[in-house]
């Protein structure tokens, strides 16, 4: 089995074997060509003909006369199995040549075509068509020489059908003329029920033959005949059968086609025409089945149609939401593209601000971890006796270092320790006693979480602190005492001439002395702590 896809606007050829010529018509859309061949070699004279007039078919669809074949309604027992093996078997009785190797086909009647009286249900009526062996491997044989793949093989004047219209179950007799012989067929609403061969073709025999085809398809008259061919409409003797006489009902194709015909042997171009307008599986096809293209049925058409529709459904289903999401993604990149001078603008504001935020932090850790020596200078200045003075006073991150001279520094540890900012109180060096004081160095951690000062690298802040009461004797400075800490540059605080109050170097008071009178009703200050000048390398 050969597949056969349809393709428009593609050639169609149809070869009609009329017995001493062939009727070729070869059509593509609206154009129409049509010839006759009449040779001892027609396959040759086809193939020239075609090449001359630049037709190149694939495939031809072959048409029979009506004389070459046998047509006869056969009426059969409604039994299961395959009616065409039944028909095999019971085609012997019915044609007048060998049924062995004949090709036939069939066709079902309709069971109330007829107008007599209903016939037996345990019978069915099929319209059987039947060629000689020779008959058809003539015309496969011209196919084959002539390169063409044949894709039909009909009786030539069952096909006029596809050229006319037809009410539903209109009854027409059509009488078709090609040359000196007529064809007759009966039709019902365009289906075939039954056609004759009129050999001689004149119009009474033509009228004799109407009549008794009407019996045999059991009518009792008919809605209309046709003429076509090589007949004319005003023939007298048709108009006795008590039926309209007109040409048939043509479709509007048909009609621009048919008028492309020329007048000469018009009845057989017409059964070309009609044989290659033909489309799709046809009724009664004698070709042989393996020769047969595969067309689907009614059924399969359908089934097709609907997985058609199926798979066209489940692509949508596939592609719609990837369609949307393409057209969601396009609105998202407009609206991206729209906002993104702004979102550039605001990224550029926050890389600003958090470049402000990270300097406004690293100002306030540097506050934050600042030395801040006046509140430990306030704190030593409210804690030390009036007769202990500084001189030096070293702060760091992990405490304060005080060295000086006090009257009793065994008695400046508890003091310290009663600091809410000092703890762990303790002499780095032993005590040395002086003329009058006492040489002491004491170191003091800052207590947890009351440190008031706080840097990274330690910071020297010399103080003196002179004593309140009791100012060191003038002099000549005594010999140092070994293991005490070196003298301060500059000698100890002197008091001026006149009983002044004692100072540091650089002639700034000292706490203790006289201060300078206050007016009345105000507070004189504290006296202040002074820092004395950093230590030199030997000091430290």
């Amino acid at each position: 089995m050969k597949w056969s896809l349809p393709k428009y606007n593609a050639v169609r050829v149809a070869v009609v074997l009329l017995g001493d010529r062939l009727a070729v018509a070869a059509v593509s859309g609206e154009r129409v060509e049509t010839f006759s061949i009449a040779t001892e070699n027609p396959a040759a004279a086809l193939r020239e003909e075609l090449t001359a007039r630049q037709i190149a078919p694939r495939s031809v669809a072959l048409g029979l006369a009506r004389t070459a074949a046998f047509v006869k309604p056969i009426d059969l027992p409604t039994v299961g199995g395959d009616v065409r093996e039944m028909l095999r078997l019971n085609l012997e009785g019915h044609v007048p040549f060998a049924a062995d190797d004949a090709a036939f086909d069939f066709v079902p009647l309709a069971a109330d075509a007829g107008d007599a009286a209903p016939r037996d249900e345990s019978l069915r009526r099929v319209l059987v068509v039947a060629a000689e062996p020779r008959v058809v491997d003539a015309a496969l044989r011209l196919a084959e020489e002539a390169q063409l793949r044949p894709a039909s093989l009909t009786v030539a004047v069952h096909d006029l059908p596809v050229l006319a219209r037809f009410d539903r179950g209109q009854r027409v007799v059509w009488v078709h003329r090609t040359g000196a012989g007529a064809d007759v067929l009966c039709l019902v609403g365009g289906a075939l029920q039954l056609s004759r061969a009129v050999p001689g073709g004149d119009e009474a025999t033509i009228a004799e033959e109407i009549r008794r085809t009407l019996t045999v398809v059991r009518w009792k008259g008919c809605d209309a005949i046709w003429v076509s061919g090589d007949l004319s409409p005003e023939a007298a003797s048709l108009a006795t059968l008590d039926a309209p006489v007109t040409e048939p009902d043509y479709t509007p194709r048909a009609q621009a086609r048919l008028a492309a015909l020329a007048p000469e042997e018009r009845g057989a171009h017409m059964l070309a025409l009609a044989t290659a307008s033909a489309r799709g599986g046809r009724p009664l096809d004698l070709l042989p089945v393996p020769l047969r293209p595969r067309r689907l049925t009614k059924a399969q058409a359908f089934t097709l149609g609907v997985a058609t529709v199926a798979t066209l459904l489940l692509i949508t289903a596939l592609l719609v939401p990837s369609w949307r999401e393409q057209r969601q993604l396009a609105r998202i990149n407009v609206e991206i593209t729209r906002v993104d001078p702004d979102v550039r603008s605001v990224e550029r504001v926050l890389r600003d601000l958090e470049r402000k935020r990270k300097l406004l932090a690293t100002i306030n850790g540097i506050e934050a971890n600042a030395m801040r020596p006046l509140p430990v200078l306030r704190e030593l200045t409210e804690l030390l006796p009036s007769d202990t003075w500084l001189t030096t006073l070293a702060l760091d991150q992990k405490g304060v270092e005080l060295t000086g001279q006090a009257a009793a520094a065994s008695a400046l540890i508890p003091l310290l320790e009663n600091s809410p900012v000092l703890e762990r109180v303790e002499f780095s060096s032993p005590v040395t006693r002086g003329r009058d004081k006492e040489q002491f160095r004491i170191r003091a951690a800052w207590e947890a979480g009351g440190a008031q000062a706080r840097t990274a690298t330690p910071v020297s802040t010399p103080v003196a602190v002179p004593p309140v009461v009791g100012v060191p004797p003038a002099g000549p400075t005594p010999p140092p005492t070994p293991g005490a800490p070196p003298p301060i540059p500059g000698g100890a605080p002197t008091v001026p001439g006149g009983g002044g109050a004692p100072s540091i170097p650089g002639g700034v008071p000292v706490p203790g002395g006289p201060r300078r009178p206050q007016p009345p009703g105000v507070q004189a200050p504290p006296a202040p702590i002074q820092t004395a000048p950093p230590r030199t390398g030997a000091q430290q």
